[in-house]
C-alpha cells in the first residue's frame, strides 16, 4: 500500500472515533455527572421539582396540552422544508435555471401553504388555554 493509501484509512479511522465521541460521549457524561438515584429519593417527594421548578401536580409531573406538541410538529415539518428551498436559491442564479424550474419551487410552496391552511381550518393555530387538572 502506498502512503496515500495509508493516510485515507488514518482519516476514515479519526472520522469514525470522532462520530463515536459524539454518539457515546454525552451518555458518558450524564451517566458520571447526574446524581444517583439514591439522592432523587431520598430529597421526598415534597421537595421534587420539574426543569422549570413547578410543583407537581397529582402523580404526575405535569400536564402538557396537545397544542404544544401540534406546534412543535408543525415547527419541524416546515423547518426541514425549508431546508430544501437553500439548494434552490443557490441554483437560482445557474444560467440554466429555467422557467419550469421556477415553476416546480412555487409549486413546493404552494403545497406548504396548503399545509398551513388545512392546519389552521382545523384550529390548530387557536390557542386553548391551560390543560385541566385531573386529581
Amino acid at each position: 500500500m502506498d502512503a496515500a493509501t495509508h493516510t485515507t484509512i488514518l482519516y476514515i479511522a479519526l472520522f469514525m472515533l470522532g462520530a463515536l465521541g459524539f454518539g457515546l460521549g454525552p451518555i458518558l457524561i450524564v451517566k458520571l455527572l447526574s446524581p444517583s438515584s439514591h439522592t432523587r429519593q431520598s430529597a421526598g417527594k415534597s421537595s421534587q421539582l420539574i426543569e422549570c421548578g413547578m410543583v407537581p401536580i397529582g402523580k404526575a409531573w405535569i400536564r402538557f396540552g396537545i397544542v404544544y406538541y401540534l406546534y412543535a410538529l408543525i415547527f419541524l415539518a416546515f423547518d426541514v422544508d425549508v431546508l430544501f428551498l437553500f439548494p434552490v436559491a443557490l441554483a437560482y442564479n445557474d444560467p440554466s435555471f429555467t422557467y419550469e424550474d421556477f415553476i416546480e419551487i412555487l409549486l413546493f410552496v404552494a403545497i406548504l401553504a396548503l399545509a398551513v391552511v388545512y392546519a389552521w381550518c382545523k384550529g390548530v393555530f387557536t390557542w386553548t388555554g391551560k390543560p385541566s387538572r385531573h386529581p
